[in-house]
């Protein structure tokens, strides 16, 4: 279940999100409007140190 989810974040391209993965189109909402998060969204993304 973990591969899939991490192929459909970081790989699938989705016409919905304007041809972004979910994981770029969150990095790129982060960058232009932070306040909309309470939290830095990429504390909770599965990585080396997690």
């Amino acid at each position: 279940m973990q591969t899939f989810l991490m192929a459909y974040n970081f790989a699938r391209r989705l016409k919905t999100l304007k041809g972004f993965t979910p994981y770029e189109y969150i990095d790129n909402i982060w960058a232009t409007e932070p306040q909309r998060f309470r939290i830095d969204p990429f504390q909770h993304t599965v990585g080396l140190n997690t």
